[in-house]
């Protein structure tokens, strides 16, 4: 990317889920000291940017980047960056693999030409540390839970962590309203006796916007249960913004020119298989 300062150019990398090995950093850390002013940037969308290359150095610093397993990344109308969160993996919160998610659809998507940009954003749980739903696509996890009165002692534990109040103990029984869930999975894991059984879901969100118009994504589509039927819906939402957007049309805009029932329609379809 064309810096203010002429001949100097700040050169963007592919960072998936905002993970990066030794090996990428020491290429990185070395390219920076050697071509550029021995600092780099780190963008807010978990990217690498190292600044104030010299047009004429740009091949060879690729090359040098490729030795540390570095890739370059993107601008323009393509699918961007996929960030993440680090997920159940690492997360007592988590209730998603997010970097595995991330990959996936990094590698399904990314540099993809469209339209416009377009962003996915993977977050592991309501914490939502990745802030899913300002991503043309945002992926949260989810706990899909189911109450096991066998192994309940009844101590109350479940009835505190729930934050939504959907969880009620009545005499010598626990009351679940699902209305007011929002698959936390808070109540699974403070349960002593794993009453409380958790399976491992998705929400995903559309048509989400923070930049010059600010919107929060919708989800429009019930939990989604296993990843085959998630890349199903998102495979069928950036094709609906190909086939639909005009030139220079964020996913939101489009939804709202062609209208949120076609939207529906289409990926309803895919959830559905």
């Amino acid at each position: 990317m064309r810096q203010k300062q002429k001949g100097k150019f700040s050169l963007r990398l592919q960072v998936v889920g905002g993970t990066l090995t030794v090996e990428n950093l020491e290429a990185i850390s070395k390219v920076a000291e050697r071509y550029g002013k021995g600092e780099v940037h780190l963008t807010s969308r978990q990217g690498v940017e190292i600044p104030y290359i010299d047009f004429e150095d740009i091949e060879e610093v690729k090359a040098e980047l490729a030795k540390g397993s570095c890739k370059l990344g993107v601008c323009g109308a393509r699918v961007r960056t996929v960030t993440a969160c680090q997920g159940n993996v690492v997360c007592p919160s988590g209730n998603i693999d997010c970097f595995k998610i991330a990959t996936e659809l990094d590698r399904r998507y990314f540099a993809r030409e469209l339209p416009h940009k377009f962003k996915f954003g993977v977050t592991g749980c309501q914490n939502n540390c990745l802030k899913a739903e300002e991503n043309d696509i945002g992926v949260k996890g989810a706990l899909d839970v189911k109450w096991e009165k066998d192994k309940c002692i009844f101590c109350g534990v479940c009835e505190k962590a729930c934050r939504s109040g959907a969880i009620t103990i009545d005499g010598d029984n626990i009351l679940l309203d699902e209305s007011k869930c929002n698959y936390c999975g808070r109540c699974a894991k403070a349960c002593p006796t794993e009453a409380w059984d958790g399976e491992e879901s998705y929400i995903v969100s559309f048509g989400g916007l923070f930049g010059n118009t600010i919107n929060k994504g919708s989800s429009i589509l019930p939990l989604i249960k296993n990843e085959e039927q998630l890349y199903r819906i998102t495979d069928a939402a950036i094709q609906f913004f190909d086939d639909n957007a005009n030139a220079g049309e964020r996913f939101k805009f489009t939804i709202d020119r062609v209208g949120w029932d076609a939207l529906q329609a289409v990926v309803e379809e895919a959830y559905n298989g």
